[in-house]
């Protein structure tokens, strides 16, 4: 939303933020960490310039609240917005506009080819034996090979093999 992407307030249903509470109100800590991160940023969200307006649309005769946030997208013709992989996928089957925020942010991650150099901060040592471990600017783990004794230290690297997930 800061980066100006979207355009206009963030609606967020009632019963999305009913779930939030609930979540951060869990015993689970995961659950709890998950509820509370979420309802965090839409405070932050709300108290910056960018808007959120809480919409009392609901749908009772639907279950869960992936269901009913893709019920609602359709219904309004808006674009759903999620990090949710699985809710992506059931959105764009039942036919609904979603922007998922890790396939933009990966879309956006810079492209290391085989060749490419970079200059890299070793910050740990990796799994295996001598390797070690920067990221870069995106949060993109780099294993470097040789590297376990520098740790600490700047490198300047070679890229020899590239392994792009999801996750990274």
């Amino acid at each position: 939303a800061d980066s100006g992407l979207l355009e206009g307030p963030l609606r967020v249903p009632r019963f999305a933020l009913v779930e939030l509470q609930t979540l951060a109100d869990s015993t689970d800590d995961a659950r709890r960490a998950r509820g509370r991160r979420g309802l965090d940023l839409l405070t932050t969200l709300a108290s910056s310039t960018n808007s959120v307006l809480v919409i009392e649309s609901d749908f009772p005769e639907v279950p869960t609240v992936d269901a009913k946030l893709v019920k609602l997208a359709l219904a309004s013709r808006g674009v759903l917005v999620t990090v949710d992989f699985n809710l992506t996928k059931v959105a764009r089957v039942e036919g609904a506009t979603v922007l998922n925020v890790n396939e933009a942010a990966e879309a956006l991650r810079p492209v290391l080819l085989p060749g490419d150099g970079l200059h890299i901060a070793i910050t740990k040592e990796g799994k295996e034996a001598g390797q070690g471990v920067g990221y870069l600017g995106d949060g993109t783990m780099v294993v470097v090979a040789d590297a376990a004794t520098v740790v600490g230290n700047d490198v300047d690297a070679e890229v020899t093999s590239v392994l792009q997930t999801s996750a990274g």
